[in-house]
């Protein structure tokens, strides 16, 4: 996820507005593409992005005091407005695309930039060329970060076909289909907190972890959870020794292991 700003002195304002900005979900690609150069080339115009990693979201969204996404997008919001004040940039007026109630948005900002007006509203994108030209910052960053992503696993049949990335895209559902793991999820690519991915867990194994049992239960013995979380799945520790020598040796593991290099550790 890109969140992006865009900045320039006040009397610039009335020449922004003949730049064509516009919603950047407007424009095709090529469009955008040649604005952000331009945007990029014009030294009256300051920019900024705050790409935040898929992994990233999900540890915040799916951890037991989860952090939702409004929070997450104001908290991209006011870091970039501290980035650019940090560079020296003077800042008088900040015109925000709402996430949430806009009121209650605007008086979050207030109270964290007493010196600053806001103006929060929505499609803001589309009201200010401001906002306009920062979208546009965002969703090009977004879609060449994309295009250059190199994916860290190595499984066989493991394609980029991935589409556009969002919900609506039959070739972003086709390749979630494709690359669903019933242990492991997804790739590292996908935000497994993400709404779309919903519809495939049905076909994934349920885990329990053992300090959620131990809260379900009271119990604090840590035999007890241990027991309980193998008894859950039926398994059994003891082992042959031909059957230790082949896990050791990597050769019986899943592919997701081996092509990490992981290695078993027996003790900690």
């Amino acid at each position: 996820m890109v969140y992006g700003c865009l900045y320039c002195e006040r009397s610039y304002e009335k020449t922004l507005s003949t730049l064509n900005f516009a919603d950047s979900k407007t424009l095709k690609e090529e469009k955008r593409e040649n604005l952000f150069e331009n945007l990029k080339a014009n030294e009256l115009l300051g920019w900024a992005v705050d790409v935040i990693d898929p992994r990233e979201l999900s540890a915040k969204m799916l951890k037991k005091i989860k952090i939702n996404l409004n929070e997450i997008s104001h908290d991209s919001a006011s870091g970039l407005v501290t980035r650019v004040l940090n560079m020296g940039v003077f800042l008088t007026e900040v015109y925000v695309d709402t996430v949430g109630d806009p009121e209650k948005y605007r008086i979050k900002l207030s109270e964290r930039f007493p010196s600053i007006k806001f103006v929060v509203a929505k499609k803001a994108d589309s009201l200010y060329p401001v906002v306009s030209g920062a979208s546009i910052v965002a969703k090009v960053t977004r879609d060449r970060a994309l295009r250059d992503w190199v994916l860290d696993e190595t499984a066989e049949n493991m394609t980029r076909n991935f589409g556009s990335g969002y919900p609506g895209d039959p070739e972003t559902k086709a390749w979630l289909q494709q690359h669903q793991h019933s242990v492991f999820g997804f790739p590292t690519l996908v935000r497994f907190s993400w709404g779309t991915c919903t519809a495939y867990s049905k076909n994934m194994v349920e885990v329990v972890w053992e300090s959620d049992k131990t809260e379900e239960d009271g119990s604090s013995s840590s035999s007890g959870k241990r027991q309980l979380k193998l008894s859950s799945f039926g398994v059994t520790t003891s082992k042959r020794k031909n059957e230790e020598e082949i896990e050791s040796s990597g050769k019986s593991r899943c592919k997701f292991f081996q092509a990490r290099k992981l290695e078993q550790l027996a003790n900690f």
